[in-house]
């Protein structure tokens, strides 16, 4: 068995659902090494998450990002860590729902991603600083 890991930093992306299977790819080139395994995709954060989802239209990130907002607001009463922001206890609900770590399948070589997906950064802060990110490929 084979094991690949990286630790990456990516850019301070903007509050909302971004498309990072490219530089996930671009981190782990060894994957091609790889027949059958799994890469793990793991955020070093508790303020944003990481989910699988819709990669061609760019409406799907957006309607992602208004529905989340909407089933967790900013500015309620009953919040007691407000230290950081209003946007700061509803992140780390938005983290804890979405999730910190992604699972894809390897096969010959390449994620094993239906057609249409692909592996999202989900930042729910406002002015966030880039994400740590730990990228683990094994198998044979």
């Amino acid at each position: 068995m084979k094991f690949f890991q990286r630790e990456i930093r990516l850019p301070a992306y903007s509050r909302g659902f971004h498309l990072i299977t490219d530089q996930l790819l671009d981190a782990i080139p060894e994957i091609s090494d790889i027949k059958i395994g799994q890469l793990q995709v793991f955020i070093k954060h508790t303020s944003a998450s990481l989910t699988i989802n819709e990669n061609a239209d760019p409406t799907v990130r957006l309607d992602f990002e208004s529905h989340i907002n909407k089933m967790v607001p900013e500015n309620q009463s009953y919040y007691k860590h407000t230290f950081e922001g209003s946007d700061d206890m509803p992140a780390h609900i938005k983290s804890s729902l979405m999730g910190a770590s992604v699972a894809i399948p390897i096969t010959n070589g390449k994620l094993n991603l239906g057609t249409w997906q692909g592996i999202y950064l989900c930042e729910h802060r406002n002015n966030a600083s880039g994400r740590t990110l730990i990228i683990t490929a094994f198998g044979n």
